[in-house]
């Protein structure tokens, strides 16, 4: 059944790389003089450049935009300009995905938002086909996390959501704050969680109740553990809650930070 969804290794071309310029990036104190710096930048540099994301990089094969049924999941999802630019971040998601649907347990998000991060994945791995329970938690209809709100974070949003997913029957929608939320049902085992909910306190929440239940080989996705300014805390905290257990977080370039369940 997994072996039939998964999808194949792109045939790659040696003598082209896909360069992508997004032009969304936060925390720039004179926007219209950076990009026009940035434009100039792109033209210095070798080919396989990526920016996007706060992240500028050059002479990378960009293998995101490589697999390109990872490629389709991604564009097929893009709500907004965050979504086009996060596409590294998106794809660390496919990959651990990938890894992790070969586990027994399900997947979890926490901080879903629109939904685009648990789509692309459902997507790239079989769509409707995809085998195994997608639990999906956020408040959905308001941001409880001070400075954070985003578009469309207001009454309805559930819905739309609950109707963007109306043909995947595996993605378990989970409407609360955490962890009270908890209360309306949570996996028994799990080989892939994504934790995205801007403050340590709901993550830490999340880790206490769930790690446990993360089978061996199983990956946890922080999405803000590498950020700088207001997400430091995060950061501490949950290299903090790891270093209790011997555990140390990969960071990544992305933003992200990684942890493999022994």
């Amino acid at each position: 059944m997994i072996k039939k969804i998964l999808p194949k290794i792109s045939e790659l071309s040696l003598d082209k790389i896909i360069q992508l310029s997004s032009h969304t990036y936060w925390g720039i104190s004179d926007p219209k003089r950076f990009r026009e710096l940035m434009d100039e930048a792109m033209t210095l540099v070798g080919p396989g450049y990526f920016l996007g994301d706060n992240l500028f990089t050059w002479g990378r094969n960009n293998s995101a935009l490589e697999d390109i049924p990872f490629r389709n999941a991604w564009q097929e999802n893009i709500k907004n300009s965050a979504d086009e630019a996060i596409v590294w971040r998106r794809y660390i998601l496919a990959c651990s995905a990938y890894h992790c649907i070969h586990l027994q347990g399900d997947f979890a998000e926490f901080g879903v938002y629109l939904g685009s991060g648990v789509k692309t994945v459902v997507d790239y791995l079989g769509g409707a086909s995809f085998p195994k329970n997608f639990w999906a938690y956020d408040t959905f209809d308001y941001n409880p996390v001070e400075g954070h709100a985003f578009s469309e974070q207001e009454a309805g949003l559930f819905e739309k959501v609950k109707e963007r997913f109306k043909d995947y029957p595996q993605v378990k929608l989970i409407k609360g704050l955490i962890p009270e939320s908890f209360s309306q049902g949570i996996p028994e085992s799990l080989a892939y969680m994504h934790i995205d909910l801007n403050n340590y306190e709901g993550e830490i929440a999340v880790l206490d109740a769930l790690f446990d239940r993360v089978v061996s080989g199983g990956i946890i996705i922080l999405d803000d553990y590498e950020w700088a300014g207001i997400y430091r805390p995060q950061k501490k905290a949950e290299d903090q809650w790891f270093d209790k257990r011997s555990y140390r977080v990969f960071p990544l370039p992305t933003g992200q930070g990684l942890v493999i369940k022994r």
